[in-house]
């Protein structure tokens, strides 16, 4: 099974409590994914994230395909870091790690890691580089627009 890696690193002109009071409630993931993905929570306990916690939703990520996912938060740092793990969906991997830290220039430094495995071989590469990898991307794009307006255009 081969392991694709993709990161993004964004700059918020926000102190670093105020990106994890955002960013550590499963509530506004939705306000971060594309609306054509049809993202939508369908169980989660309404508390702030800790290690343990499980996220069930449903979205459409391809070709209008509609899935269950499930995640789980594996380790939550308050203010540092957090990772959620794919445990049902549709990849044979997901490794989702969130890092926090202090900008050299103040704000907050945020930093993405996906470490992600299609499922079925050699035919998961294939959509890997034909289709997946660039959706991938495009979530990250809008995620970055998304976190921009939320966060970077206060005056």
């Amino acid at each position: 099974m081969k392991i694709y890696k993709t990161e993004a690193v964004q700059h918020l002109n926000a102190s670093i409590e105020e990106c994890w009071d955002f960013f550590s409630s499963p509530e506004n993931l939705q306000t971060i994914t594309p609306n054509d993905m049809s993202f939508e929570i369908q169980d989660f306990d309404g508390k702030r994230m800790y290690p343990g916690q499980i996220i069930t939703y449903t979205l459409k990520p391809l070709f209008g395909i509609k899935i269950n996912w499930v995640t789980i938060i594996t380790v939550s740092q308050e203010n540092q870091y957090f990772i959620d793990e794919q445990r049902f969906g549709p990849y044979a991997l997901w490794h989702h790690k969130h890092f926090f830290e202090p900008a050299e220039n103040g704000g907050t430094k945020m930093t993405d890691i996906v470490h992600y495995a299609i499922p079925f071989g050699y035919l998961g590469r294939l959509m890997n580089k034909l289709v997946v990898n660039k959706k991938i991307n495009g979530i990250f794009d809008f995620r970055r627009t998304k976190i921009d307006e939320l966060f970077n255009s206060k005056l």
